[in-house]
């Protein structure tokens, strides 16, 4: 079965950072698309950034220049590096993997908040 699970997640104050994390097992991690989404309440959940097999990478215009999402295949582990973050970046983030289908991570809390 697939898993996904991330960790990082936390309080920061505006201006600060945090680095998530999502451990992948179950699936040809090498092979597969993945990405970061978050929503916050009473929002829809958002894509914030996904990179492809072939390393391509795609983020949300509110994110560009902050996040940075990279994957590490050894470890079959997707990052999501956050920096110079803001309020309105407080929500649960999800991991997801695309192979033949969508899978998501239970997701972990991110309040930015002074």
């Amino acid at each position: 079965q697939v898993q996904l699970v991330e960790s990082g997640g936390g309080l920061a104050q505006p201006g600060g950072s945090l680095r998530l994390s999502c451990a992948a097992s179950g699936i040809i991690f090498s092979f597969t698309t993945m990405g970061w989404y978050r929503q916050a309440p009473g929002k829809q959940r958002e894509l914030v950034a996904h990179i492809t097999p072939g390393y391509s990478t795609n983020y949300a215009d509110s994110v560009k220049g902050r996040f940075t999402i990279s994957r590490d295949n050894a470890k079959n582990t997707v990052y999501l590096q956050m920096n110079s973050l803001k309020p309105e970046d407080t929500a649960v983030y999800y991991c997801n993997a695309y192979y033949t289908r969508e899978y998501w991570g239970q997701g972990t809390q991110v309040t930015v908040s002074s």
